[in-house]
């Protein structure tokens, strides 16, 4: 038997987690966490056999978590990522197990028909491996975030893997971001400082606190009688911008203009 402990902070890919675990008769989950800190205290105290590892969280991410733990009781680990670029590469030349999201239940079982035998094998250097796992990765990741930026955000009970070209707005909501993409709005848990980072290769532009506007998708635009713009955006959706960033969408306006 192996015990388990998930670690994602998105509540829908931690079900889907803790479903197909549940649907495994050798395998017995003994906790799951959204948070690196809460997550890294649990797994030194308990020593599992088998982490789910989300590498996206904040403010401990899968990287530093798993560079945390005692090279002396690593447990087998599987990275779970929807950056495929780079974890495509990193994971099979380093021979560790990732999964990448959206995955469904066969593509879980393979993983595992590859962990089970590293479980029993007692004279695998752990260490080593995600020593070398984790400097392929680190580098990979900070060139293909570049090259093909995605975001990873749920809709309709299930996690979807978004091309950031294709995201037309993103607003602020407490804890978690809402993702516009044409008709359909995809929500995260992040913040809007996160996602204009992620979304740098985008055209962005903050038009209020609380929201961000692709200008590849700007359609329309009309003022209020206050003097602050209204975007309408391809997918249909329309926002106003605030008076405090009424001179950058005016500035932005300005360059469209033909002289």
């Amino acid at each position: 038997m192996m015990n388990v402990i998930i670690v994602d902070d998105e509540a829908a890919s931690r079900r889907t987690l803790h479903e197909y675990c549940d649907a495994e008769s050798d395998l017995h989950v003994v906790g799951e966490f959204g948070d690196g800190n809460a997550a890294l205290a649990a797994i030194r105290e308990t020593q599992p056999h088998l982490v789910f590892l989300d590498i996206h969280m904040d403010p401990l991410n899968g990287i530093e978590l798993a560079r945390a733990l005692d090279p002396s009781h690593l447990p087998s680990l599987v990275f779970v990522t929807a950056y495929d670029t780079y974890a495509l590469e990193a994971f099979e030349v380093c021979a560790v197990d990732y999964l990448l999201k959206p995955f469904d239940q066969d593509r879980f079982r393979r993983t595992l028909a590859r962990v089970r035998p590293r479980h029993l094998d007692t004279g695998i250097d752990r260490q080593s491996l995600l020593a070398g796992l984790l400097a392929q990765l680190e580098r990979g990741a900070r060139t293909s975030a570049e090259e093909k930026p995605r975001l990873l955000a749920e809709y309709g009970g299930r996690l979807h893997v978004l091309d950031a070209t294709q995201v037309e707005m993103i607003e602020a909501d407490r804890n978690y971001i809402i993702i516009r993409i044409g008709k359909n709005s995809f929500h995260a848990r992040s913040t809007l400082q996160q996602a204009e980072l992620a979304l740098r290769t985008q055209p962005m532009l903050r038009i209020s606190r609380s929201c961000l506007v692709n200008l590849n998708y700007v359609k329309e635009v009309n003022r209020t009688l206050r003097g602050d713009f209204i975007l309408t955006l391809a997918g249909g959706a329309t926002v106003t911008s605030s008076e405090g960033f009424r001179g950058k969408v005016k500035d932005y306006l300005s360059t469209l203009k033909i002289s």
